[in-house]
């Protein structure tokens, strides 16, 4: 009797959970693919991951920072508008503005080239933890284990290489480091800018929409993989390359969907952390969360003024803005998710059971230690609000030219004469086309003074001391210094000789902020460790504990599965709706007057308040439908995901989440977690009858 009420209690919680999960494809559960199956899921598990025509070969690693989905036999790419936001705007100018007015390749030789863009496929995916652990990873110390693991990685791939020279491999951690899994990729450099709309409808709404529901965004772009014309493999951008031809290709879908279908999400999710302590989540809240949006929204009124002001300081900081005021508004709807379902306690009452199961059953006794948890979070707070201050004002994340390939540091190739020192230098790309002088000038003034305001004496760099020696402590009159002395702040090519390095204020100020980031590593190194290790434990014991139960590990920029149903939620007794439609998109266009971010050119207006929308009409409702919801789990990287329904047919492409779950990154909230996705035949009928993109549908074919 115990048994059966074991076994129901666990068919019980696994439905209450089927929406959730980022399901590794190479070992689904078996209990999740009949759970697929019962929710309306006619292929095999061949047909999904396995066989040549498998939907998975379709989809797509875009970049290495979203996702994308293989629509025709050459090689046509659907991603999301704001992936290819940054391709459109480093071939916009002033006199050919395509971010502005979009664009149409009406030809191959139209088709325009992109820099660093690349594809990837996933070949396949195995589990290498207990060849990790032969040769040593399990009696590592933490410090120790990223090198190791590279080390073992970079031999692996050396032997794949052998075999095939045009794959490569990762070796990643999986479920907080008690496993890893080796996955193989096939890369294609040459990527290509097909069709683009106006910014004005691939980015509706702008930030007063974003996150929101309803939405009415056109959030697509279409691009083409190109590959070497004798063996349609990968290869370097030439202009002898050729479209590349798929062995199979995802099928279009004109079908539609109506609520409780079936709803699949393949993509690259980035990164969740759903196993974290109740403390990591009380960091990501205070130090981390909160801190990104006080910098961001002084970096963002700055470049919004000065974009405003310019047509030439818009193209160029376009993308810049759109990537910092996105996670600006997400760290601000989770930090409001964590409070308003008391995320925080919740986790802690998790934890007590957990306790309480590792006093029972004596599991990892001595190595997870709760308490011991708690202390390390509360030694790293200050550090840890220092680095993400630190990454906002000079890191990746700031946008100054300054920064951003400019800085002087040991790593760099060093051109000249061997042994002679005075006429070695190293050389700079001019790199103007990215950036303002005066807009970079404000930005960087403004956000040091910021980070000297927020945080403490111990983490300013030296020069801090200079600026109140010598300039008063005004880092106005600091910038205004370092870009009339320093060679590194000039619009131009650069060559600057080691012998001028020490005399360089900027190499000194870019020496300066590199020891100050190493200063607050160091004193986060040891703390970090031991989270690190008891984070993994907490993981470990979790599995453990709901042993009898699938489980999937946290989003780690690695192929996942997501599984669901179409549908609306209710907040507060009022339903959401499941799509929107192109009257809604019409009656917000009316409002420009008031809000600039739904301005759209008299074109769109037309064409969303036409009577005949073809073949794009919805068979159900009478209209054409714009953006739809679904219960699937995703996250940051799965933009760009193709929707398919349970016949493995592309009915949509993911972009966003809703605000009412911005804390789905650390909890899923199954009553209001949502995916918002624009359908396919908004797609195909923006492409028809603004774009007047009659080859790529005939290439694409969609099915009735």
């Amino acid at each position: 009797m115990k048994k059966l009420l074991l076994t129901l209690t666990c068919l019980f919680s696994l439905a209450a959970r089927a929406d959730e999960g980022m399901w590794t494809l190479y070992n689904l559960p078996p209990a999740i693919f009949l759970q697929m199956q019962q929710e309306g899921f006619s292929l095999s598990y061949d047909q999904l991951y396995k066989s040549d025509n498998a939907v998975k070969n379709a989809v797509v690693n875009f970049g290495g920072f979203c996702s994308g989905v293989v629509v025709s036999p050459d090689g046509l790419v659907f991603t999301n508008h704001h992936c290819g936001f940054e391709a459109i705007r480093s071939h916009s100018t002033v006199e050919h503005d395509y971010m502005l007015n979009g664009f149409v390749a009406n030809s191959y030789e139209e088709e325009l080239p992109n820099k660093r863009l690349f594809v990837s496929f996933m070949i396949e995916q195995t589990d290498v933890t207990d060849s990790l652990n032969a040769i040593g990873l399990s009696r590592l110390p933490v410090s120790r284990i990223g090198q190791f693991v590279d080390s073992v990685e970079n031999a692996w791939q050396k032997e794949i290489r052998h075999r095939d020279s045009t794959l490569r491999c990762e070796i990643k951690p999986f479920y907080e480091g008690n496993k890893y899994y080796l996955t193989t990729y096939r890369d294609y450099n040459d990527v290509r800018l097909v069709f683009a709309l106006p910014k004005s409808m691939g980015k509706f709404g702008g930030e007063t929409d974003n996150w929101m529901w309803p939405r009415q965004t056109c959030d697509f772009s279409v691009f083409r993989i190109y590959a070497d014309p004798e063996t349609n493999g990968p290869a370097d951008y030439s202009e002898r390359n050729v479209p590349y031809h798929p062995k199979s290709w995802a099928p279009v879908s004109l079908r539609g969907y109506k609520p409780g279908d079936f709803s699949m999400i393949m993509g690259y999710p980035g990164s969740t952390s759903r196993y974290l302590s109740s403390y990591g989540i009380k960091e990501r809240r205070d130090a981390i969360n909160k801190s990104m949006v006080q910098a961001r929204e002084v970096k963002q009124s700055i470049m919004l003024r000065h974009m405003l002001a310019s047509e030439a300081v818009r193209i160029k900081y376009d993308s810049k803005y759109a990537h910092s005021s996105n996670y600006w508004k997400n760290s601000l709807g989770m930090n409001k998710c964590i409070d308003s379902i008391g995320l925080i306690q919740q986790k802690a009452d998790f934890e007590a059971r957990l306790r309480q199961w590792q006093d029972t059953t004596g599991y990892l006794r001595g190595l997870l230690d709760f308490e011991k948890l708690e202390k390390l979070y509360q030694q790293r707070y200050n550090a840890r609000r220092a680095v993400i201050y630190w990454n906002e004002t000079w890191g990746s994340e700031a946008d100054q030219m300054t920064v951003r390939g400019r800085r002087v540091h040991s790593g760099m190739p060093i051109s000249g004469p061997d042994g002679n020192k005075r006429k070695q230098y190293i050389e700079f790309e001019d790199n103007s086309e990215a950036w303002d002088l005066d807009t970079d000038r404000e930005l960087l003034a403004a956000l040091m003074q910021n980070y000297r305001e927020n945080i403490e004496e111990r983490y300013w760099p030296d020069f801090f001391h200079t600026v109140d020696k010598k300039f008063g402590g005004s880092f106005e009159k600091y910038v205004d210094y370092l870009y009339k002395k320093s060679a590194l702040m000039q619009n131009k090519k650069i060559y600057l000789f080691r012998k001028d390095y020490d005399k360089d204020p900027g190499v000194v100020y870019g020496q300066d902020i590199i020891a100050t980031l190493a200063d607050i590593r160091a004193d986060m190194k040891h703390v970090s460790e031991q989270i690190y290790e008891q984070e993994k434990w907490l993981c470990a014991a979790k599995l453990r504990m709901e042993q009898d139960l699938p489980n999937y590990s946290d989003a780690n920029f690695t192929m996942r599965l997501t599984y669901g149903q179409v549908g609306e939620y209710s907040l507060g007794g009022r339903p959401s709706g499941y799509y929107t439609t192109a009257r809604s998109l019409w009656e917000k266009m009316q409002r420009a007057s008031e809000n600039v971010e739904y301005f759209a050119e008299p074109v769109m207006h037309e064409l969303m308040a036409s009577k005949d929308f073809g073949q794009y009409t919805d068979s159900l409702t009478g209209t054409m439908q714009l953006c739809f919801l679904s219960n699937n789990d995703i996250t940051g990287g799965n933009s760009g995901s193709p929707v398919f329904n349970g016949r493995g047919e592309l009915m949509g492409l993911a972009f966003d989440g809703n605000w009412d779950s911005l804390s789905s990154d650390i909890f899923f909230d199954r009553q209001l977690a949502r995916t918002i996705s624009v359908d396919i035949r908004y797609v195909l009928y923006m492409m028809e009858r603004w774009g007047h993109a009659d080859r790529l549908l005939r290439e694409i074919s969609p099915r009735r």
